[in-house]
């Protein structure tokens, strides 16, 4: 790379891929500058375009932040295409991705929109992203237990049930997560741009426990390969590689966790005295919000049940929604929403302050402009504003003071 090759570069563009990908590793600009040889306030005006980088430094850079030259040397914006992204995570020549490609065009758009409400609030997602963690040298069912427990130290879930999964991942992370409809096969796609972060997409049609373990597979990718893209499809793999052993054991034990999992169900062997029964295991995966198969397989993988138990049930008949219906665990959770809550108010909230107009608002919303005229009504049912509907944007009395907590 020649210092010709540089010069064409706008600084400041530049500047703001390396500031992103320093924040997206997790590294300081004091390590980086130590990393370097260099004084820290070097490492500030290169990401201000203040300073053009040398090319030898920027060869460190890439290295160091795990990116490509090309992607930090590309001109215009900073976004690499999802398209490109996802179509490349699909095997060689696969049936699929003709009928795929407009769901990631979709979810690519989705994200662009999302951005673009952020920056008319201007209320950025925050990201609480920890370093990637390392997997490849390790047996991957050893580092999934490990990374899932650390994770969930790290966002203080303790070791019980995360019903709210998707509003974790969002709120404590800073993941955008949709659901589209996706065909059948594909469980979910993963994808990570510098401006958007990462961002999951979800099969709307597959029931809640399904969505929920293919959010939790993709985040254990997130935390390990933050930027090699995923199309998960049922059954693509004949022989699972190392990173997907490891992202399936992550969203078991992520959901699942051992020591939450063992004490539910030494509490319950106590109370039965005789063993635990079928029932039993209905209700401790209705408990953890799972699939029973996932967690009678949870329980073999700890040695509380014996190995193959599940198989067995099965060959025998055992009707899981029948018992589900006579225990009265059969109850729909509630339905989530395609869009994000949060998603869904800066909408709201950037027509209030006529930013977007009720058209622009019902196309981000991905619905009618009457669809989007009864959601505007059910915010005044009582009529009391002037302007037909309640300020979503208005901010508390005394939230700006200094004694307002801050995380």
């Amino acid at each position: 790379m020649t210092e010709q090759v540089l010069a064409e570069v706008e600084p400041r563009a530049l500047g703001v891929r390396l500031r992103q990908a320093r924040e997206d590793r997790g590294w300081t600009q004091d390590q980086v500058a130590r990393h370097l040889g260099l004084a820290r306030t070097t490492i500030v005006a290169i990401e201000k375009g203040e300073r053009r980088v040398k090319p030898g430094e920027l060869v460190e850079l890439a290295t160091l932040y795990g990116r490509r030259l090309s992607a930090l040397l590309q001109s215009g914006s900073p976004v690499e295409g999802f398209a490109v992204q996802l179509r490349g995570a699909l095997p060689p020549a696969t049936p699929i991705e003709s009928e795929l490609l407009p769901h990631i065009r979709e979810f690519e758009s989705l994200c662009e929109d999302y951005l673009r409400l952020e920056d008319l609030r201007h209320a950025p997602l925050r990201r609480r992203y920890p370093p990637p963690y390392e997997v490849d040298k390790v047996n991957p069912g050893h580092a999934a237990e490990d990374i899932a427990a650390e994770e969930r130290r790290r966002l203080g879930l303790g070791e019980g049930p995360l019903w709210n999964l998707r509003d974790v991942l969002e709120g404590e992370v800073g993941i955008r997560i949709f659901l589209l409809q996706l065909p059948s096969k594909v469980a979910g796609m993963y994808a990570f741009s510098e401006p958007f972060g990462g961002c999951i997409a979800l099969n709307l049609d597959h029931a809640s426990e399904r969505r929920r373990h293919t959010l939790a597979h993709e985040y254990g990718h997130f935390l390990t390969a933050r930027f090699r893209s995923e199309v998960l499809e049922q059954d693509r793999y004949q022989r699972k590689p190392h990173h997907e052993w490891f992202a399936e054991g992550f969203g078991r034990a992520f959901l699942m966790p051992a020591a939450g999992v063992r004490r539910r169900f030494l509490d319950l062997h106590r109370e039965r005295q005789g063993g635990v029964t079928r029932g039993d295991l209905c209700r401790l995966a209705h408990y953890f919000a799972v699939s029973v198969e996932a967690m009678i397989r949870r329980l073999e993988e700890l040695t509380l049940v014996p190995s193959g138990l599940w198989d067995r049930l099965r060959h025998e008949g055992f009707r899981v929604r029948e018992a589900q219906q006579i225990l009265g665990l059969d109850a729909a959770m509630p339905a989530e929403q395609p869009l994000p809550m949060r998603y869904v108010t800066l909408a709201l909230e950037s027509w209030q302050a006529g930013d977007l107009s009720e058209g622009q608002l019902s196309q981000i919303l991905r619905m009618s402009r009457l669809a989007a005229r009864g959601l505007l009504d059910s915010l005044n049912p009582s009529g009391h504003e002037e302007d037909g509907s309640m300020d979503l944007g208005a901010p508390l009395v005394g939230s700006s003071g200094g004694g307002t907590a801050q995380r």
